[in-house]
Parts: structure tokens; sequence; C-alpha cells
């Protein structure tokens, strides 16, 4: 019964989280727009408008839940649920600390690449149910966009995977708490102290990469739907794209998957390139910097900063990069993200061979 107990809480305090997230996400990327703009944002409701979202998400749920009349009813209210539980079991097999992790499966990145694959058959669930065109439209645009993404996007995490040897998330977490054996080799650093820091983080052990950390964190934009890869929701083009008939509940539902992607793409970035909760800063001689900030709090700490700074950085371009046309989005898949992708793959093989 304990067993059963504590995965519910754990549950329910992961669902805590992403609702909490959302809120602040939301509130965040109002003032961001703001500022890039030169506006205000939200201000009268609550303290610099801090209970603007909570407002919006009262009234979201207030409101009344409309089913077209020739939607197919069945997948019209099941593709709401199926897209935000598709995301929100993806943050099960992610690490928190280094004694922080809901469940510690070997394959844990393989899982989380499986499930959130099933947001696709959502989205194209709430296009084909709703029975509109420009939901129709903009879900099979999500589909195109997100099956190509995930080629380059697995590419480029595969290349750090090659160069940790493992799929579990955790033990990868730990290889970058100190620097490895191939990493002080690549330094030029024959001491193999526990030095810890930057320096031991995926991206410093094979400056190739930095190459792969950068065509992740594009690709995740685009298996996000985010700017300048947002045309599913196109709203100058297609109303609000696959989510156009969703209102009330169902359509808080779409917008918290949305939010908690951008999250869970970040923490995958974090966790296979930047160190996941490992300190940045090392152990030099008798200060031992990376010591100190090491722990279970300390780790939620350091991953919640990466993960939200590259939420920032997400925000950041969608107010300042125009959206890309669909032959603009697609040659940049298929022509540069793909091929560098697996040249990062090939570069990480020889770099395991050169290193054995």
């Amino acid at each position: 019964m304990n067993f059963y107990v504590t995965y519910i809480i754990i549950a329910l305090g992961l669902f805590a989280f992403v609702g909490v997230f959302t809120l602040f996400g939301v509130w965040s990327e109002r003032k961001i727009s703001a500022f890039i703009q030169n506006r205000l944002g939200p201000t009268e409701t609550g303290k610099f408008g801090s209970l603007q979202t909570l407002a919006d998400i009262v009234k979201l749920l207030q409101k009344e839940l409309i089913i077209p009349a020739a939607a197919d009813k069945i997948l019209f209210m099941m593709a709401p649920a199926i897209i935000f539980v598709a995301v929100y079991l993806g943050f099960a097999a992610l690490p928190w600390a280094p004694g922080l992790i809901p469940s510690n499966i070997n394959l844990g990145l393989y899982y989380i690449f499986a499930i959130i694959s099933i947001e696709t058959l959502g989205i194209l669930m709430a296009g084909w149910g709703s029975n509109n065109k420009y939901s129709i439209l903009g879900a099979m645009r999500s589909a195109a966009q997100i099956i190509s993404y995930e080629i380059p996007a697995g590419f480029a995490l595969i290349a750090a995977v090659m160069i940790t040897h493992t799929l579990n998330l955790q033990e990868v977490s730990l290889q970058q708490g100190t620097l490895s054996h191939e990493g002080v080799k690549f330094l030029g650093v024959w001491d193999v102290s526990k030095i810890g820091g930057l320096t031991a983080w995926n991206i410093f052990r094979a400056p190739h990469l930095i190459i792969a950390f950068v065509i992740y964190f594009i690709a995740s934009l685009a298996e996000s739907n985010r700017a300048p890869f947002d045309i599913p929701e196109a709203e100058s083009e297609l109303v609000a794209g696959f989510h156009t008939e969703f209102t009330g509940a169902q359509f808080a539902l779409v917008f918290l998957a949305e939010y908690s992607m951008m999250f869970l793409v970040s923490m995958v970035g974090v966790i296979l390139f930047l160190g996941a909760w490992n300190t940045p800063l090392p152990n030099i001689g008798t200060v031992k910097l990376a010591d100190w900030t090491t722990g279970n709090v300390w780790g939620v700490i350091w991953i919640l900063l990466k993960a939200l700074g590259l939420v920032g950085v997400q925000m950041w371009i969608r107010w300042t990069l125009p959206r890309l046309r669909v032959d603009q989005l697609m040659n940049l898949c298929w022509k540069v993200l793909t091929p560098l992708a697996f040249i990062c793959m090939l570069i990480s093989g020889v770099w395991r061979l050169w290193l054995m």
C-alpha cells in the first residue's frame, strides 16, 4: 500500500508543479514580451499583475464546454486529455537531484521520446475531431513538423548518449558531476581528482556536443510548436490552429500541455548537455566549491535555474523572430539540421573509439 501511496503523492506533486509552472510561465511570457515591445504588460490584477494568469484560469474553468454539432464527439473530448497526459508522463523519468527522481528507468531517454510522441496522435485527434478546416490544417502541419524535427533532435541526443554510454538519465547526470577520464584526457589535464563544475558538462567533455545542443534546442522549439515554428497555431492564418474549437477546461489542458512541453524539452536538454542537477562551480584545490554546492536541495535549485533559463530563451525567441513558412521549416529540418545532427552522431562514435 505504501508503494502506491508514494507514487500517488509523486504524481500529484508533479501535476501541482506543472500547474504552478504554467501560471508562472504565462505571466513571465507576458512580461518578457512587454519588455521586448516596450510595454508594461499585466499590472492591475495583483502586485505587478501577478494574479492575472490565476484569474485567467478561473475564467477558463467557468466557461461552458461547447462541442460543435458536426464534431466527432469521442475524438473531440479525448484529444485534450491525450495531449496533456502524453507530455505529463514524460516527467516521470526526469532526475531532479542526486536522490530525487520519480522513476529511475534504465531507458529513461527512450521512454520520454516514446511517450511524448503520443502528443502527435492527440493533436491529429483534435484537428480531425473538430470537423473544422482550420483545425485540420493545423493538425496536419503539426504532425508533419513534429515527426520531421524528431529526427534531428533524436540524432543530437544520440550523439550525447554515445559519449555517456547510457540511456539512464540519472547516470548521465552523475557522469557530469566530476571529470571522467575521457574529459580529463581531452582537456590535457591528467589529474583525475574530482574537479567538477562546468568542465564536467557534456558540451565541454566533447566540443562537438555544443553543435548537437544547438540542433536539439532548435528542434525542441518545433516539438513544442513555439515560434518561429508555430505554424500549427498560426493565428494569422488558422485562427488558432488545431485547438480552434476548444473552450473552457479543454483549452486549458491544451495550453497546460504546451507550457509543460516547454519545460520538459528544456529539462532533457539540461540533463543531456548542461550538467543536469550538478553545480557549475568547480573544486579548486582545498576550496571545494563543487562539493559544497551539491546535494538534493542544491540539485533542485541548479536544475531549475538551468531549465528556466532555457525556457526564458524560448520566450525571447518567440517575441524576436518571425514565423517561418512551411517550406522554410522543412528545408531547415531536412537540409540543414538533420545532416549536421547525423555528422555529430558520427563524430561521437569516432570520439569513443579514439578514447578506448
